[in-house]
């Protein structure tokens, strides 16, 4: 690997999450894993050979299969828990615009975050507990709200997500999109675990 692959791989990395790259700095696997995705990214970017060229829209050489694994293994380097789902929303797009994606990095990072934001919006208006009458959406909601919990105090997320959610329905929603607002409620709680 030469200096500016180095970079390169740095700065994959460095656009994950938070949590996922505290998990890397504490799991030596999932960081070599982590790097192993980026560098096959990079090799794929970088190899003209392997992003075929859209001359023909009906060329059998550049098979939807071949362009989807491709992408997909780009779109996994960002670690966002849905590559598959954001590489399907990808591969919608003309055949055109996603060997676009291939070559560019920067166009692929964009369509990423913004497929993500487009999934995330979807799971909040699925967590919508207007009717809180449903055990299920309050069991859903939950499940969603100790996820995130866990990631911030894993030995307390029960006890603090049985106390956040005798907040509100209202609240509740807010703090599954506002992470900052999350971190205030569950540092309160862990205050009032402490007394």
């Amino acid at each position: 690997m030469n200096e500016e692959e180095d970079l390169e791989t740095l700065g994959m990395l460095l656009e994950l999450p938070g949590p996922v790259l505290s998990q890397m700095l504490q799991d030596e696997a999932t960081l070599n894993a982590a790097v192993e995705k980026a560098l096959r990214a990079l090799q794929l970017a970088q190899e003209p050979s392997k992003v075929p060229s859209c001359k023909d829209e009906d060329d059998v050489s550049v098979s939807s299969d071949s362009l989807g694994e491709q992408l997909f293994e780009l779109v996994d380097v960002y670690n966002t828990g849905h590559s598959q789902k954001i590489t399907g929303m990808l591969l919608e797009q003309h055949k055109e615009a996603v060997l676009n994606l291939l070559s560019d990095p920067k166009q692929l990072e964009e369509q990423v975050n913004f497929a993500l934001k487009t999934l995330t919006e979807q799971s909040v208006e699925e967590t919508d507990i207007s009717d809180t009458s449903d055990a299920d959406d309050t069991d859903r909601l939950g499940e969603k709200l100790f996820s995130l919990v866990e990631e911030l105090d894993p030995l307390h997320a029960n006890d603090i997500t049985g106390m956040l959610l005798e907040m509100e329905p209202a609240v509740l929603q807010q703090l599954l999109s506002d992470h900052t607002m999350l971190e205030v409620a569950v540092q309160k709680a862990q205050a009032a675990l402490d007394t």
